[in-house]
């Protein structure tokens, strides 16, 4: 999952960006509100966390421009404003959700967290596909009794593929929505980590869930 954090209070950026890397998300970061516009119009986020006082431009203007332009990304605003008129403006703009500063970070990421399955049509926290089974919540993967360790980049890759359980997921998706470095998605470089994941999912002769479809991509699912 990809998500990007406009906040020009640095510390508060810097501990909301490495707080959402520990939950596998790739993360960009902006401490403007004209960058944060053109790093949510440019590329594709999941979800994005987003302060409404900032330099340049506004969050609400943020807001205002991302709708008008079609840009349905599930947005959460972060803000000190907490009077009910201020939290229903920021609704009505079009954000998705509006979190009150001082904030726990661990609300944060449930809010987030939330966001996300709302994107992807899932209620469950936990995701299940055969005898796979994904906690979002507590980011544990098992196999029939067998919990799997995987690194932060390996469960961001399989997070974003079971959310889009059945669907085919081109590489260049994958590229965009797990890994952070844009300039370096190349085929074989996504090849080599769906390689590393299912090595680990399929350990001890289990059933492969991940299938290749040829010049498309990868799906994630039942045999």
């Amino acid at each position: 999952m990809r998500a990007l954090v406009v906040e020009d209070y640095g510390p508060l950026r810097e501990a909301v960006t490495e707080c959402l890397r520990d939950e596998g998300f790739a993360v960009d970061s902006s401490s403007n509100g004209t960058d944060g516009l053109w790093r949510a119009e440019s590329f594709s986020y999941d979800v994005v966390v987003l302060d409404i006082m900032l330099p340049g431009l506004d969050g609400l203007s943020v807001i205002s421009r991302l709708r008008n332009h079609g840009n349905d990304v599930h947005i959460i605003i972060t803000s000190a404003r907490d009077s009910v008129a201020q939290r229903t403006e920021g609704l009505s703009y079009g954000a998705d959700d509006y979190l009150i500063k001082p904030f726990a970070l661990e609300e944060l990421i449930a809010r987030v967290q939330a966001l996300v399955r709302r994107r992807y049509e899932k209620k469950n926290p936990i995701i299940r596909i055969d005898d796979l089974e994904l906690d979002t919540l507590k980011q544990r993967v098992t196999r029939g009794r067998s919990e799997i360790k995987l690194t932060a980049r390996e469960y961001g890759l399989l997070s974003y593929l079971a959310h889009r359980r059945g669907h085919v997921v081109s590489r260049t998706e994958i590229w965009e929505h797990v890994y952070e470095d844009y300039s370096g998605g190349s085929s074989n470089g996504v090849d080599v980590y769906i390689g590393y994941l299912r090595k680990k999912l399929n350990a001890n002769g289990r059933t492969n869930l991940i299938h290749a479809r040829r010049g498309l991509g990868y799906i994630l699912d039942t045999p």
